[in-house]
This record gives structure tokens, sequence and C-alpha cells, in this order.
């Protein structure tokens, strides 16, 4: 008998420029922040005042030298991955996640400076897990549970997406996720304020999405 090895994943991305003329790819996630912002008659207006938000934040934390706290803006990519997995990568190719790339605009130098990926991150195959998986385990017990195996494919995915030939071609730098999650319990704001990342809720109890 002959042994064959798994097929090698090949992954592929798209890039769209988040901007006041952005449109969603049409492989996107059709919830996600940046395309409800791109939505309606107002979508112009919506996507500027986003993007002023973001320059003027990152502008307020980069303060010094910066008197007028307008030298930088900050160029956001939105990137679809998606996924082949048969041999050679000649299969049919289906969307697992979205990530951003940011990029600092120095316009004082005129640089322009890589900044890191990863951050919002949006996962097709976190949303089954959640709005198909996990429902279906629990369709006829007595109690609620969590199937052994939830979240074992979202993170298998990301894994090998990362340590792919196809992240470190476009990607210099590791990702870092952000994950935007939502819980019924109540958080307890802490004394602890990051210079960045702001104030540190916290809540004791479970939550399936902490």
């Amino acid at each position: 008998m002959r042994l064959t090895s798994p097929p090698v994943p090949v992954f592929t991305l798209e890039r769209v420029r988040f901007d006041e003329d952005y449109r969603p790819l049409d492989n996107t996630r059709i919830t996600t922040n940046f395309a409800n912002l791109a939505r309606g008659e107002n979508r112009k207006e919506n996507l500027r005042n986003a993007i002023r938000m973001i320059d003027n934040r990152f502008n307020e934390l980069a303060a010094s030298d910066n008197e007028t706290a307008d030298r930088y803006s900050v160029d956001l990519d939105i990137v679809s991955v998606s996924v082949d997995l048969d041999e050679g990568g000649d299969g049919e190719r289906f969307p697992i996640i979205e990530v951003l790339e940011t990029t600092i605009v120095d316009h004082r130098t005129g640089s322009r400076i890589p900044g890191i990926a990863g951050n919002n991150f949006s996962s097709y195959v976190r949303d089954y897990d959640f709005s198909v998986v996990l429902p279906a385990h629990n369709a006829a017990g007595s109690g609620f549970s969590v199937p052994d195996d939830f979240g074992v494919l979202h993170g298998n995915l990301f894994r090998s997406f990362v340590a792919s030939d196809a992240y470190t071609q476009h990607f210099a730098k590791a990702p870092v996720i952000c994950l935007s999650v939502s819980s019924t319990k109540t958080y307890q704001r802490t004394d602890t304020q990051h210079p960045v990342l702001g104030v540190e809720y916290r809540q004791d109890e479970y939550s399936l999405t902490d």
C-alpha cells in the first residue's frame, strides 16, 4: 500500500485599499465593520470619517516632533486570504480569513514605514464554528457544552497560513491579532491602562468568546 502525504494548502492573497472609494471584494465577509461603512448614501462620508479618526488617533499617539498633529497618516489594506487544499493548488479556492496590513506615511520625510499585519481579524471558519457547529452539537443536549475539537480547524488553518511561503512573501513581520467578540457577561473596568491598547476590562465568569 502506498502512503501519500496530505496535500499542502496553497494560499492566495487579494488586497484592496481601505479609502473613501473602498468597495468590498466579492468574497469579503459582508458583516465586517469595514463593509458596513461602505454601504448606503453616506458611504463616502462614513469612510472619510473613519479614516480621519484613525489618522487623528495615530498622530495623538505619535506626538513627539509632531506639533501640529498631522505629520502621519495610516494606509490600510484589507487582505483577503483564500486556500486551495487540492494537490498542486489546482482546485477551487475558498476564502478563510481577512486581515489588515498597515503602512505609516510620514508626510514630513516622505517615507513609508511598514506596519504590522493582522490587527482586526475576520474568520469565515470561526463564523461556521459558532453558527453551525456549536448549535448542532447542543441541539439534542440537556445542557450547553462545546465539542472537543471546537476551533481546531480555525486554528490549524491560521497556523498553516502564517507558516506558509505566501505569508513570508507578503509580510515581513509576525501577525498581531485583535479579535472583536461579544459576550452577555458584565465586564468591570480595572486600573490597568495601556498607552495604545487603552483600558483593561475583566470579568471572572466563563464566556465562550473570552
